[in-house]
């Protein structure tokens, strides 16, 4: 080991493959030559990240089922015990490796842990999750919206979210006070971000912000798809018909992948569709080819339409190859992402609780017919190029090391 490399730890919080993908993508931008790499995860996901020249180390991450239990009822996913185990574990870590720098990604218990072990912090995050952010909150799928509707349940939203989003802070208050770091702000969008720099895998061309900080900044999307095999009817796919690429991810609504697919049978086009493993499809349209896994950004190239959860990496993916997307949002942070997709003329925003095969096919037809999504797509697709995440993330690494 050569002690003169400048040591950064990576860890991901793997309720999501994004957490985990978009961090393996940042470790792999890095010189190896410079940089003693690590990266920490819940080995859920270990199977799509491929060889990595880097170390690796596991640790802790609640269980899907929980994070998506918690999700659909809008309630905190974190309780005070999960947090101080998580510390603890973090803590452990840093002393063990002793890092110069720590990137983390939805592990928000870094934010206590890195300042106990005096090690500058860096976060990835989402923009439309940042308090600076000048955007509107759709209400997501919750009870709520199922007992009274989409309209009342959002004026009630409207109402309710700031107290919301304050009990969401209280468990990480409560740790923080434990350890005695004085409160965040009494705001989920506090509590998600903080760090010595947050950093937005976003472009701002599309997440508005107002006065915000130096110390946050826009890296630009991360892209990053699984290191697996490709199928076997991926080089003959036919040519004659565009191409819709479909996947819910891990963290859309897997159930409705069949409603979807069935949805396109009767469209003339041809279906790539990713299960992420998370149903078995017994039979499928003839227009459709199915794989587990599908690397995102190679089929949102080889498409004319991305059908999505409405979440930034899939999302990203389609507007980096200047591709609309049909987003079928269950979440808030799937809500939020689509609907800045939406605004921008890029996409159409489906609500889970209400898609169907009719209005699923319904917005294909308009999406492919239409010129003008197309072009917004595009629009956004030169943002993108123009922005280098890993560019910019080394760029800020440089001025942190040399300024120790």
């Amino acid at each position: 080991m050569n002690d003169k490399k400048t040591r950064i730890l990576f860890v991901a919080e793997a309720v999501t493959l994004a957490h985990v993908g978009r961090l393996a993508s940042l470790a792999q931008s890095l010189d190896p030559a410079r940089y003693h790499i690590c990266l920490a995860s819940d080995p859920r996901y270990d199977h799509l990240l491929g060889r990595l020249a880097f170390e690796r180390r596991p640790i802790r991450t609640i269980g899907g089922e929980r994070f998506f239990r918690a999700l659909s009822k809008g309630a905190p996913i974190y309780d005070v015990p999960t947090l101080r185990g998580y510390i603890e574990e973090d803590l452990e870590l840093i002393g063990d490796f002793r890092p110069d720098v720590v990137v983390g990604d939805f592990r928000l218990s870094l934010d206590v842990s890195a300042k106990l072990g005096k090690v500058p912090y860096l976060t990835v995050t989402n923009a439309y999750w940042s308090p600076y952010a000048d955007i509107r909150y759709p209400v997501p799928e919750i009870p709520l919206t199922e007992r009274v509707g989409v309209a009342a349940a959002q004026r009630l939203f409207d109402l309710a979210r700031p107290f919301v989003f304050a009990i969401h802070a209280i468990p990480m208050n409560r740790v923080r006070k434990q350890f005695g770091l004085p409160f965040l702000p009494w705001d989920l969008r506090h509590i998600y971000t903080h760090a010595d720099y947050t950093l937005y895998a976003d472009i701002p061309e599309l997440v508005p912000t107002r006065d915000l900080p130096a110390n946050h900044r826009f890296l630009g999307p991360i892209l990053w798809s699984p290191a697996d095999p490709l199928p076997q009817w991926w080089d003959a796919l036919p040519e004659d018909r565009p191409v819709i690429y479909v996947t819910l991810g891990s963290s859309g609504r897997s159930d409705l992948l069949p409603v979807v697919l069935e949805a396109l049978a009767s469209l003339p086009v041809y279906v790539i569709a990713a299960t992420a493993g998370r149903v078995r499809l017994e039979t499928v349209p003839a227009n459709v080819f199915c794989a587990d896994y599908l690397p995102g950004t190679a089929a949102a190239s080889r498409a004319a339409l991305v059908i999505c959860n409405g979440g930034s990496p899939t999302g990203y993916q389609a507007l980096a190859a200047g591709v609309p997307v049909i987003g079928i949002a269950g979440n808030l942070d799937q809500y939020l992402n689509m609907s800045l997709i939406q605004a921008a003329g890029a996409g159409i925003l489906i609500r889970a609780g209400r898609a169907s095969m009719t209005s699923i096919n319904r917005a294909a037809g308009e999406v492919l017919g239409a010129a003008t999504m197309k072009s917004n797509a595009e629009r956004l697709q030169k943002n993108i190029s123009g922005r280098n995440a890993p560019e910019q993330f080394n760029a800020l690494l440089d001025q942190l090391v040399s300024a120790k």
